[in-house]
Order: structure tokens, then C-alpha cells, then sequence
């Protein structure tokens, strides 16, 4: 896109948001108000949410005969309404539908005994599970926002997500390993000597490399921010991240997978939704592969590079200047754990476990545009 382009796009983009912003304000906030009374705080962000993430049409209508069932649409509702008022589980979002009449009514239900029970909701949430439902949902909130934008920095990392459940054990290999023949030159390498990175960048489609990432459930190691290491039992969420802290692409893998396994599916996912300029990361992503995809993907690679015995390389000074803005991707898997339900997994297997953190995403992405185009001030704190 030239710079006329570009103009013309984020002109018309943010009167797009901007006429959203106002019809939220002056039309839809006075409508609900008369009827619900006064919406603030958590209230105030639902509506913002629902309005802009617009998911009921995402919902599977179920047909045949047998008894009806309860309308997923609502209880679609009623879990973004759980990631943003962080509840940590359906026990408690249950309980406040029951009494808090304003939250129950902007779900879809009017009277208490119209919602339903634990063993219904656990049905509803494996079926949206199952139908990949957050991720088709932000998948079109993407498209319709961000797929035409210009986008500086894409900030890559991953983040540990506990689960309780039990890890499976590392299988064990009685055999030596295989000692990998040198290559003569100008010959192809064999596709089963190669590493996965190798093979991500050797023509594999996008469907192929996340085929072949496990994600079953075991023992995770990274190190902190004073260099210790820490353990836990569950899954890694590796997660992109745009200027405005707007997440964009996503993928859950077994805790155990090191960070640059997921950096060229990832990126391929994010080059398919935006355009972008430059990729940074961190030194867990040091790997000439990975730059060189990169440049492929018409990106500006910038990494830090580790340090290798007394050799450490240090940044060019306009490389150390991009690099500051990888700040929004701390702050924003900050708020995914502190606010929206990022830090109270309940459920177990990876497809529930990803529908679960689906939600605060959504939630997260909806605010963050929100707060990009400068019409609205985001989604409100929880009042007290």
C-alpha cells in the first residue's frame, strides 16, 4: 500500500470506529439505560464488547427433535461476561446471573429460573469448544478492523498456562540416538533429518505445522525475570501482538515446546490477517531461520541475540529503539492473567483449555481496539 492508500484507509477506519463509538453513546447506552437503569463499570464493558465482537451469528443452531436447547447465543454471552468480570469458574458465574438482575438481562435470560444449570453450561462450553468458536469469532473481528491496517510492530512471545490436570510422563528412549550424517554439498536434506524449524520453512502449509506441535498436557520450564527457573504443570499460549496491544494470532502447544518451534506458524497466521513491518522478539527466538522467514515474509526481523560464552551482540541503537515497544506485550499478557480469567483454568484438555482463554482474548482484543481508536476509554474496571 502506498501512503495515499494508507491515509485513506485509516481515515476511513477510524470513522468507521468513531461512528461505532457514537452510536454506542448517544443510541445504545440511552435505550439500555431506560430499561436496566445506570451502566457502569463491568456492565458498561459487556455491552461494549458484545456490540463491537458481535458473536451471536457465529452460534450453531441446533435442529431435530428431542428436547429444545437452551440458547447458545446466551450462554455464549454469558462466558464473555465471565472472562470480563474474571470469575473463576461457572460455579460463581451462575450464582451472580441468579441475583445480579442488570448482568442476567444483557445475557438474554429475564427471570433467574431461566438460566441454567452447571451440567447445561458444561455442555454448551464443550460444544463451543468443539465448533472452535472464539477462534472463528476473533478470526472475523480481525478481518473487520485490522486485515487492510499498516502495522508497525508485531511483538511475539509466550506465556505458561497452569492447568490442573495431570501431565503426561516423557516417554522413554531406550535406543541412542541416531548420529546425523554430514551432508554433501548441493545435495537436498532428507525431510526426516531435518529439524522441525527446518521443515516449518521448507514449504510446510500452515495447517501442516500446527498438525505436527503437540498439545497434550506436561511439564513446562522457562525462566523468569531474575534468570531462575520456573516448572509448571499444563500448556504454553504463544501469542502475537500488534501496536496497541491488540492481539492477533494464537496457538496453545504442550508446555514443553520451546518458543522458536512456534515462531514460523505463528508468524505465517499473523502475514495472513495483517501487514506488517517489523517482528520482534525476544533472545528465546534466536535462530537464523527464524530472521530469514522473516525477511521472506517482507518483515524486518529484530532479536536479541543470547549470549554464547564471552561473545554477546549488541543491538544497533535504532534496533534497541523498536525493541522497547516489546513492553506492550508484557502489559498485555498482564492483563489477559489479572482481568480476564487467564489466571483460573478449570477445565482440561487443550481444545476446552483454548476455548477458555478464547474469551479473555476476545475480551482483551475488543478493549484494546476500542482504546486504539481513541473513541472510547476501554472496557471499565470492576466497581468495587
Amino acid at each position: 500500500m502506498d501512503g495515499e492508500a494508507v491515509e485513506c484507509f485509516m481515515s476511513s477506519l477510524g470513522h468507521i470506529l468513531s461512528t461505532f463509538g457514537q452510536i454506542l453513546q448517544q443510541q445504545l447506552f440511552p435505550v439500555l439505560e431506560q430499561e436496566l437503569g445506570p451502566l457502569s463499570g463491568r456492565y458498561a464493558a459487556l455491552v461494549k464488547a458484545l456490540a463491537l465482537v458481535q458473536m451471536d451469528g457465529f452460534v450453531a443452531v441446533r435442529q431435530g427433535r428431542g428436547r429444545p436447547a437452551h440458547d447458545r447465543a446466551c450462554m455464549a454471552r454469558a462466558f464473555l461476561a465471565k472472562a470480563i468480570c474474571n470469575l473463576p469458574h461457572t460455579r460463581a458465574l451462575i450464582e451472580r446471573l441468579t441475583y445480579d438482575v442488570t448482568l442476567r438481562r444483557l445475557c438474554g435470560w429475564e427471570r433467574a429460573a431461566e438460566v441454567p444449570e452447571e451440567s447445561t453450561f458444561s455442555r454448551a462450553f464443550a460444544e463451543l469448544a468443539t465448533q472452535e468458536f472464539g477462534q472463528r469469532v476473533h478470526a472475523a473481528l480481525i478481518a473487520r478492523t485490522q486485515s487492510e491496517r499498516l502495522v508497525g510492530h508485531v511483538l511475539r512471545d509466550s506465556t505458561a498456562i497452569p492447568a490442573r490436570e495431570k501431565p503426561e510422563p516423557k516417554p522413554k528412549t531406550e535406543e541412542a540416538p541416531v548420529k546425523r550424517p554430514h551432508r554433501r554439498s548441493g545435495t537436498t536434506q532428507q525431510p526426516e533429518r531435518m529439524t522441525r524449524i527446518e521443515r516449518q520453512c521448507a514449504g510446510m502449509s500452515l495447517e501442516e505445522m500446527v498438525k505436527e506441535l503437540p498439545t497434550v498436557c506436561n511439564v513446562g520450564c522457562k525462566p523468569n525475570a531474575h534468570r531462575h527457573k520456573e516448572y509448571w504443570p499444563g500448556y504454553k499460549l504463544h501469542l502475537d501482538v500488534i501496536d496497541g496491544q491488540i492481539p492477533i494470532s494464537y496457538m496453545l502447544t504442550s508446555a514443553s515446546v520451546n518458543d522458536n518451534q512456534v515462531a514460523v506458524p505463528l508468524a505465517v497466521m499473523t502475514a495472513q490477517r495483517i501487514t506488517s513491518c517489523y517482528d520482534l522478539m525476544d533472545a528465546g527466538y534466536d535462530c537464523e531461520a527464524i530472521r530469514e522467514h522473516s525477511r521472506k515474509l517482507g518483515h524486518v526481523p529484530i532479536i536479541r541475540r543470547q549470549k554464547r560464552g564471552t561473545l554477546n551482540v549488541e543491538m544497533d541503537p535504532h534496533e534497541k529503539a523498536r525493541y522497547r515497544e516489546r513492553t506492550g506485550m508484557e502489559r498485555a499478557f498482564s492483563r489477559l492473567k489479572d482481568e480476564f480469567g487467564f489466571s483460573t483454568v478449570r477445565v482440561r484438555g487443550a481444545r476446552k483449555v483454548l476455548a477458555h482463554l478464547m474469551f479473555g482474548i476476545l475480551a482483551l482484543t475488543a478493549d484494546q481496539i476500542l482504546r486504539w481508536c481513541g473513541t472510547e476509554d476501554g472496557l471499565a474496571p470492576a466497581p468495587s
